[in-house]
């Protein structure tokens, strides 16, 4: 699915935007933000002050025996016998004053390396911890959005893809906020710092630098859309590879009795192949524009170095001198020389890195746009502007001429209606397609209607909080849906405050007590995942005592009894209509057994109601249930049974 513009490169005003989109995520955690950058900007200028001082010590003081600076001598605890007095024939210090500065300064410089690095550990925990929790916060809304999504999305979408978004996509909101904006706002400071310090000493230093960021700015220009269009689609692929993976893992069973693990596996190998050299041409055109960086930068460099070797021989004067004289450069000289090498070897990596910032940022770009894609899609079924609660007592429920579809040109369900009153079973019946689960889905507001109603007593359920209505409506599916957890957990899922005789009575209701008992731990045996220690069987009713413990007013069965014998059936049917008397039960079933039981009974075919009634009155008039009936026991149209 791609919904993220590729073509386009990560300019100045859609990187504010990408911080626009993040910044509510941000703002939970920003007084934490901003005590991290105040810290972090503080051994910034500790360590720039520390390196510019250190190395004029260095290469002049103790290297060439020059006096200190008034600023030098007090940072290190000297007397004003080593400060120099400005005189062109002042004497240098002494081979034994050349030591003593050497141990003040060694002495010094192990004092800031253990404040200064002792720093950066609990420095860097704090910066780790701020960005989990704006990821976690993140992570929570987009899977929130998920659950909020109608069916009708998530039937479109595959599962591999949401998983990907949440836990991979998600993850792009702490990298933005570390590698474009905090990184880059250190690495232009420091490059800043050493162009700034260079020009000082030269201004021809200005034209390398600008030829250089010229440069690099062509390369950027045509590689970045590039490197873009490449990170889109790794990340699309790879999302391809889980969905693939995810649905490998779930239809295991399938494959093994199939024979289709060879068929598998070549097909994750193909995607997975597609995947990798996605990652890597996007890799490849990322390391492309950083090498052609490094040329740029390092041809500007090295021509820089030709002239500040030819200045230091002829010991000229520096640029704006009197500045830079307050560290001791004042004329070029050896001194001089490696301090504007340095730093102009510096600006250079700097720029390298910049360069890398800038490419990852399209990864980065493509990944965040891919989470919030998630948390830009609108919900179609949502409350009313004033929401009603949900009407108590339960009366009655009707379907008023529902119409629905999943596309424009198909009606799934057509001028349906139905009433269903408190007491009664209604089963739901028809072929494959007919459309009984959606309009149990209707019930369930999991959609809602085209054109009509769905009314609780006389309450249109669009008007009724969403939250209420599911609140008082239970399901059990046919998948049998279960957990790795305890028998116990499983049958309480949803319902924590249930105590343990109530879950023992769904149990006994669901005829799932008795094999319960049975098992190693009873109640507190763990199953494993998707229940896949138990029986379909028993995972039916399993399925089925969740559903009763909820003790809704509303309970719907989807195929309830699909996986039983006859025996269990009808005691569990029996059950049901004696614990659903004062409730409205929905059974969608093809079992003719359970058929039989239901006080009315729906057919539908092609989305429409044909008939309705009870079983004997249906059969008296020989209509399309009368043709079911006959299909399901195996008669022929003429009433003869098949041989």
């Amino acid at each position: 699915m791609n919904n993220v513009d590729a073509g386009e490169a990560l300019d100045i005003r859609s990187a504010l935007h990408l911080v626009r989109r993040c910044w509510p995520y941000y703002r939970s955690q920003l007084k934490h933000i901003i005590s991290y950058i105040i810290a972090t900007c503080i051994v910034g200028i500790m360590t720039l002050g520390a390196m510019v001082v250190a190395d004029d010590l260095i290469q002049n003081k103790i290297g060439l025996g020059e006096r200190l600076q008034p600023l030098q001598a007090t940072l290190l605890f000297m007397g004003d016998d080593y400060v120099t007095t400005g005189e062109d024939n002042e004497a240098g210090l002494s081979d034994t004053q050349r030591k003593d500065v050497r141990t003040h300064f060694l002495m010094a410089a192990g004092i800031w390396v253990l404040i200064t690095y002792g720093s950066l550990a609990p420095l860097w925990y704090y910066m780790v911890w701020i960005f989990q929790q704006v990821n976690q916060q993140l992570r929570i809304e987009m899977l929130g959005r998920a659950e909020h999504l109608s069916l009708r999305h998530h039937s479109a979408a595959r599962t591999g893809d949401t998983i990907y978004r949440v836990y991979q996509d998600s993850a792009t909101i702490t990298n933005v906020l570390q590698f474009v904006i905090l990184t880059p706002l250190r690495v232009i400071a420091f490059i800043a710092f050493s162009c700034i310090f260079l020009i000082l000493f030269s201004p021809w230093f200005a034209g390398f630098i600008l030829g250089a960021a010229l440069l690099t700015g062509y390369a950027m220009r045509r590689l970045l859309p590039v490197i873009r269009e490449k990170a889109r689609l790794s990340r699309e692929l790879n999302s391809d590879l889980t969905s693939r993976i995810q649905e490998t893992l779930a239809a295991a069973r399938v494959i093994k009795a199939g024979g289709a693990e060879q068929r598998m596996m070549e097909r994750f190998e193909r995607d997975s192949q597609q995947a990798l050299d996605a990652a890597f041409y996007m890799r490849f055109y990322m390391s492309l524009l950083i090498v052609f960086s490094v040329v740029s930068t390092m041809g500007a460099f090295l021509i820089a170095e030709y002239f500040m070797a030819t200045w230091a021989m002829s010991e000229k004067a520096t640029y704006l001198g009197g500045m830079v004289a307050l560290l001791g450069y004042a004329n070029w000289n050896l001194g001089a020389y490696r301090t504007a090498s340095e730093q102009g070897l510096n600006a250079a990596k700097q720029s390298w890195e910049l360069s890398y910032l800038f490419a990852l940022a399209q990864d980065l770009t493509v990944g965040l746009k891919r989470a919030f894609y998630l948390l830009d899609l609108e919900p179609e079924v949502v409350d009313s502007a004033n929401p009603q609660s949900f009407p108590a007592p339960l009366s009655h429920i009707e379907f008023d001429e529902v119409t629905f579809r999943y596309q424009p040109d198909r009606d799934v369900i057509h001028n349906v209606g139905l009433s269903a009153t408190v007491g009664t079973v209604t089963a739901i019946v028809g072929g494959t397609g007919s459309g009984k689960s959606t309009l149990m889905s209707l019930l369930l507001r999991l959609y809602d209607p085209d054109t009509g109603q769905i009314r609780v007593n006389d309450t249109d359920l669009r008007e009724i909080e969403i939250s209420a209505i599911r609140a008082n409506i239970a399901i059990a599916l046919q998948q049998n849906v279960l957990f790795a957890l305890s028998v116990d957990e499983n049958i309480r899922y949803g319902n924590d405050a249930a105590d343990s005789e109530q879950v023992q009575q769904a149990a006994k209701i669901a005829c799932a007590h008795d094999f319960i008992m049975e098992m190693p731990e009873s109640y507190a045996t763990e199953l494993g995942e998707r229940g896949g220690k138990l029986s379909s069987g028993q995972r039916q009713r399993l399925s089925i005592a969740r559903a009763v413990l909820r003790d809704t007013p509303i309970l719907i069965l989807d195929e309830p009894t699909a996986s039983l014998d006859t025996e269990t059936e009808q005691q569990v049917l029996r059950n049901l209509a004696e614990w659903g008397r004062n409730r409205i039960v929905f059974i969608i079933t093809h079992r003719l057994s359970t058929i039989r039981s239901a006080d009315q009974i729906v057919f539908l075919e092609n989305g429409t109601i044909k008939e309705g009634g009870t079983h004997d009155e249906l059969l008296a008039r020989e209509g399309a249930y009368h043709r079911f009936v006959n299909a399901e026991l195996g008669h022929e149209p003429g009433g003869s049974k098949r041989g």
